[in-house]
């Protein structure tokens, strides 16, 4: 419904970007809205005309707007340069990144640009955009990131707007495309923790390294000296990486792709970890897990970070209702005192139903979990307040003790 020059949204809108939200989810007062286009800047008032935000505009998406700021703007070079350079000197600032050059470099809301993202892999970057509302502006972000980090090459990945698609979607089509500068070799080797990883900027819908475990992943190979681990839903190995450069005796990484275990294989390779010394299996991860216990193997640590969703031939998994069972499965493999981190990034389960995921495993398996840290996404992957969608990642360490 449009008044006076904005955009009117209902009292609960209001309410919720009173508080902080910077997301407007479709309602009977957006479907009043006037026909925009995907990018347009609108300002956003109450039903008495009040000026609150300014937002760009996605009318075909749930979120049909994203607030860019709490004042009239102009989205051109000089605001975008701001922005940018607001979220670099955060990392600069707070951010550990010593021998690391893989991390974020806009988070989003994070950083008050909703809907964005933009990673540094090495001398290159990589954006995603969540929302079409960015796709005009994308030149722009292009030019000031140019012309603020000077890399040697910027790349987009395209999101697929299903969610099965997100988690089912082919290992080898191409999602990246260059938009300035020059190609990336591929696979392109970055560095983390000190580790190195083989990332690809144009194949995939991911790139083979999930930045925001980064810091899980240092803490990791805190923990691992002298032990067998299990790594389960391995993808690229990342996790296992770490765990063997850091002592680790036994690696087994599991995971049903045997594109990504051969990817694994060479991560290992990338750091002079033999890789016929520890154990990688193509299968699905209950599966394994059942052939494991019936071969009495034992572990001191078991890693679980399944995606939130994903389909093999034998079964499915999803991360409400899935995690449980997978914990129960995994639990008997664990020595007294073992370690069992799991860990999920989905957005829409929050911390409390995740434990409480956990604990229902737990009591399947007949065993007594004890939380001692319980982590989320590093320095890099900020969120304000007030969006607590911003803190998906839930990464708890539970020791495995005697009822």
């Amino acid at each position: 419904m449009k008044q006076n020059g904005s955009w009117m949204v209902g009292p609960e809108t209001v309410r919720m970007l009173e508080l902080g939200h910077p997301w407007i989810i479709a309602d009977a007062y957006t479907k009043r809205w006037p026909a925009g286009s995907a990018g347009q800047l609108i300002e956003l008032t109450d039903a008495s005309g009040r000026f609150i935000a300014t937002a760009l505009l996605d009318p075909s998406d749930r979120i049909v707007a994203r607030v860019l700021c709490r004042e009239r703007l102009r989205l051109d070079r000089a605001w975008l340069r701001k922005r940018l350079e607001t979220a670099r000197e955060l990392r600069r600032t707070h951010a550990d990144l010593g021998d690391t050059d893989a991390y974020r470099l806009v988070n989003g809301e994070g950083d008050g640009l909703p809907g964005l993202t933009v990673d540094r892999y090495g001398d290159y970057l990589l954006i995603q955009l969540y929302c079409a509302g960015w796709q005009p502006h994308l030149r722009t972000v292009t030019q000031v990131l140019q012309e603020l980090v000077a890399p040697a090459g910027i790349y987009e990945k395209t999101r697929p707007q299903k969610t099965r698609e997100l988690e089912a979607v082919s290992e080898t089509k191409r999602y990246g495309r260059l938009l300035a500068g020059t190609p990336a070799p591929a696979p392109l080797t970055v560095r983390e923790n000190g580790l190195q990883y083989l990332v690809s900027l144009e194949q995939g819908l991911n790139t083979g390294l999930f930045l925001d475990q980064r810091r899980n992943r240092r803490d990791l190979m805190t923990r691992v000296r002298g032990k067998r681990m299990l790594n389960l839903f391995a993808y690229t190995a990342a996790f296992s990486v770490a765990a063997a450069a850091a002592g680790a005796t036994l690696v087994t990484s599991v995971d049903a792709s045997p594109g990504y275990t051969e990817w694994g294989r060479a991560n290992f390779g990338a750091n002079r970890l033999n890789p016929k010394r520890h154990e990688f299996i193509v299968g699905d991860c209950l599966a394994v897990l059942a052939d494991l216990a019936h071969n009495q193997k034992r572990y001191d640590v078991i890693l679980m970070d399944p995606p939130s969703f994903s389909t093999t031939a034998r079964s499915r998994f999803t991360t409400r209702g899935g995690t449980a069972d997978l914990v129960a499965a995994a639990l008997p493999l664990l020595t007294d005192g073992g370690l069992l981190i799991a860990s999920s990034n989905h957005q829409k389960v929050d911390t409390a139903d995740y434990l409480k995921e956990l604990r229902r495993g737990a009591l399947q398996a007949g065993s007594d979990l004890r939380v001692i840290t319980l982590a989320g996404q590093p320095e890099d992957f900020p969120y304000p307040v007030t969006f607590p969608e911003g803190r998906y990642l839930k990464y708890a360490i539970c020791v495995k003790c005697t009822p």
